[in-house]
Parts: C-alpha cells; structure tokens; sequence
C-alpha cells in the first residue's frame, strides 16, 4: 500500500469518527434531559417505535421511564409528558413557559412558520391569537346568531339523510361537508350545496391530510425530515393537499378583495384585509397576505377537521352503544319532544346527554399527543431541569385516559360524567383539545356543533349497523397526530 492509498485511508477514518463524535457530542449535550431508551447517533430511537404505532410505543415506554421521559425522534431530542397532573402543569399551572409551538416539520416545510395555529414565532402567535379570537367572536361564535347557522346546517343534513332512503351509507362525507359549510361561513361567508365540487374538494384535501400526517408515513416524516424529502411515499403528498387548499383560500380571498367594503366587514377574511389596509405601512405588521393565506387554511383545517371527525367516530360509537343510544333518545324526547329542534338551553336540563357527548370526546382521544409545545425559558418539572427551546409532547390520551381521574379510563361510558345521582359532573382532566392560553381557537364552536348535531340527529333518526355489534371495531383506524376511525357504514332510519 502506497503513502497515497495509507494517507486516504487515514483521513477517512478521522473524517467517520468526527462525524460520529459529532453526532453523539449532540446527544450528549442533552445529558441532563430526563431519561429514556438509549437512542442511536442520527437514528435516534426509531427502534423503540412500532411502525405506525407511535402513540402506543410512547404510552408503553412511559411505563418504563416514568411520566416524563425523553425520546429521540431522529437527532431532535422531545421530553414526553404524560399524566393529568403534569399535564395540566405544562397547559395551565405553568403555562407560560410552555406557550411556543414545538417543531411540526410536515407543517413547517409547508407554512414556513406563518399562521396562527402553528408558528413558533410567539410574539407573531399572540398578535395573530389576539385578532382571530376577536374576529371570530365578532361573527358568531359564541353566540345566538352561530347557532342558528348550525340549527339551519343540521335542516340541510337531515334531508340529504332522508334521501338515503335507509340505504348503508358513508355517512362522513355528509358530516364533513355540513361542518365544512359552518366554518366557510364564517370566514367567506359561503355555503355550497353538498353536490359542489368546492365542497366535496375541499373535505378531501383536508380528511386525506390529517389521515397521511397521522399515518406511518407522516410519523416517519417528523422524525426524519429532511432524509423522507427525497424518498417518494404518501406523505409527499401532503405539500401536495396543503396547496390546493391553499390555492382555493388564495382564490376565494382575492374575490373578498374585490367586493371589500372597509366599513361593513361580512367575515373573517375582509377583518383580516381591513386591518392589513391599516397597518400597511407597518412593515413588521404581522397582518400581511402570507399570514392572512395561512391563518385561513389552518383555521379551516382545524375548524372541519377536528368536529367533522369527532362526530363520525361519535356515529360508529353509538352504534355500538344501542343501549346509550336509548337513554339519550328517551331524555331528548321528555326535555325537547318531537316539535322543535334542540337548542343549546336545553342542555343544561339533559346531564344523560351531556355526559354522553363529553364522553365521545374523551373516548375519541382525537389528538392523542396533543399539539407540541416548546419551552420558552428552563423549567423545572417532575425534578428535572428541561433547557429552552426544548420540544415537548403532553400526551393528551395519557390525561383522558388517567385512572385517577376517571373511573372507566379504557372504556366507553356516559357515568365517567355523572354523580350519584345522575347529575352531570364536570371534571378538570377533561382537556381532549388542550387547555390553557393555546388551547383551540373555536373549541365553544366545537362543543356546541356536537350538542346540535348529535342531538338533533337521534331525535329524528334510530341508527343501524349492517353487520352485528359485537363485530363493530371502535379502535382506531391511524393513530398519530390524530386518532380516525374505520371506515364504516350507517343506516338512518326515520323514527
């Protein structure tokens, strides 16, 4: 061997063992993170992850590790917290440090950090937040007037039921579109008819974004992001979904520009585009048209997505609950009787009732790890001292499914909200969209939705299932980001 061939060996071997240093000096430097599986230099623990099981292989290496654990999605080191208590600390107690959004690489490549609900910038979050609680307020949500757009929305998904004519049928479409036309019309001020094409395009692109991010392949994504950007597979396509939903919002809000009257704002978008007129001369105005395109989109995605869900998994779950179906129906009828739609008064006269929709929610677990969080200083919990800017998973099912909070904690049942003596009972672990001062920007829509929805649809339909109950699986169908139910089908049979 030449002197050539000894020197190109050696600075091989030292340029592989810089890497490798490197790569551990990074673990390394996260030393006094709490503990956890010994990751592998840039793999992290992706062995200690089931494909596509990533919410069960946390929960079962919490069991391992304790409450709070650290694992390695590749080289990025997220603290795993799991627990009510702990929980609730980093959502409310200490809710402060914890208030930036931890790193959602699928979403970040497609927003680069625009938008309310998913920037990591804090002082763009606060401006944004501010705005659109206030807008959205402004034009219904929370009051009478939302709730009689949704009462009229409910009318228009009766009679698309009906004309099931009892037929077996996928009954989520209906939902997603009658859902989808609420949150359109509160920041377009549009309703389609359920046969649009703009409609039926826009639940598509959203159902098949949130069911890739919360597949394996989008599991896989976030821990390698920048490796799964040249590897093809289905999470490609969720840039893909992201701009056809971006170019509609694009669209319908170049049509409010045109028709915009600053002293008579008819939604959200024209309040966003008024305020951009005022603050253009503002150049650090966080009212811009790239945050007013991805403010839109997520709220849209997030308003649709996260009731339109919840209320076909709340569906197949009645389904095999014909028993609680029963009791519902029976106090429907001795509180609203036959002759006028439910309201949201009468909800404080139906606890059976109330109990059973805040059970699908928390049996539903639709964001089973929660949102990310990020520390915004060093923290002290559970006697570990965790550095800024560190990722943070609240495992959300850990909370909703704590035995020390309810007494079923695996299983479906109205009684976790009930007393002794049939009165609905609230309860602090009840959080299934986060808490806190980053919790869900329409979380009372939500909850009112699945009120008048839910309600009105048993008051005028007994539901049916064409294969036996025991043979009906409410588990979920993905689980990762969100928790989706399997396809199934539904009968509405007039009572």
């Amino acid at each position: 061997m030449d002197l050539t061939q000894d020197f190109t060996l050696l600075l091989t071997l030292r340029v592989s063992c810089l890497i490798l240093y490197l790569s551990l000096k990074r673990f390394w430097s996260h030393e006094n993170l709490p503990p956890g599986p010994t990751p592998l230099p840039l793999l992290g623990n992706v062995l200690n992850i089931k494909r596509g099981d990533i919410v069960n292989s946390l929960m079962q290496l919490s069991e391992k590790y304790g409450k709070v654990f650290t694992i390695y999605l590749g080289s990025r080191p997220v603290v795993v917290v799991t627990g009510y208590k702990l929980v609730r600390e980093i959502y409310i107690d200490n809710g402060d440090d914890y208030l930036n959004r931890g790193e959602m690489p699928a979403w970040k490549a497609f927003f680069k950090n625009y938008g309310v609900i998913f920037t990591t910038n804090i002082e763009r979050w606060k401006e944004l937040r501010r705005f659109s609680v206030s807008c959205l307020r402004d034009f219904g949500l929370g009051k009478r007037s939302i709730e009689v757009r949704i009462q009229e929305e409910i009318c228009c998904l009766l009679a698309e039921f009906k004309k099931t004519q009892e037929s077996f049928i996928d009954a989520r479409q209906y939902i997603s579109r009658a859902v989808g036309n609420i949150i359109l019309s509160i920041i377009f001020g549009t309703r389609y008819e359920y046969e649009d094409k703009d409609i039926h395009a826009i639940v598509s692109y959203i159902y098949e974004t949130f069911v890739i991010i919360s597949s394996a392949w989008g599991q896989v994504y976030e821990m390698f992001p920048g490796l799964m950007r040249f590897i093809p597979g289905r999470h490609q396509d969720i840039c893909h979904l992201l701009n056809k939903l971006n170019q509609y919002v694009d669209n319908r809000v170049q049509m409010n520009l045109k028709t915009l009257d600053p002293n008579n704002p008819r939604d959200y978008v024209d309040a966003f585009l008024i305020k951009m007129e005022k603050e253009k001369s503002n150049s650090q105005s966080e009212f811009n048209m790239k945050n007013l395109l991805a403010s839109t989109v997520q709220i849209l995605f997030a308003g649709l997505e996260t009731t339109g869900t919840t209320l076909n998994y709340s569906l197949l779950i009645l389904l095999k609950y014909p028993d609680v179906i029963a009791k519902v129906q029976e106090e429907i009828d001795h509180v609203i009787g036959q002759n006028r739609s439910p309201t949201i008064q009468d909800r404080s006269y139906m606890p059976y009732t109330e109990a059973m929709i805040h059970e699908m929610q928390r049996f539903t677990d639709l964001l089973p790890m929660g949102v990310p969080r990020k520390t915004l200083k060093e923290v002290k919990l559970n006697g570990y001292t965790i550095p800024k800017d560190t990722n943070i998973f609240p495992m959300l099912t850990s909370v909703l499914k704590d035995p020390t909070c309810f007494k079923y904690p695996t299983e479906f049942n109205p009684e976790n909200f009930l007393n002794e003596k049939g009165g609905f009972q609230k309860n602090n672990a009840f959080m299934p969209l986060a808490a806190g001062k980053r919790t869900c920007l329409g979380e009372s829509l939500v909850r009112m939705e699945l009120f008048l929805f839910l309600t009105t649809i048993l008051q005028n339909f007994n539901l049916k299932s064409p294969v036996p109950v025991e043979e009906l699986d409410i588990t979920p169908n993905v689980s990762g980001l969100g928790n989706i139910p399997k396809p199934y089908k539904i009968a509405f049979i007039p009572r």
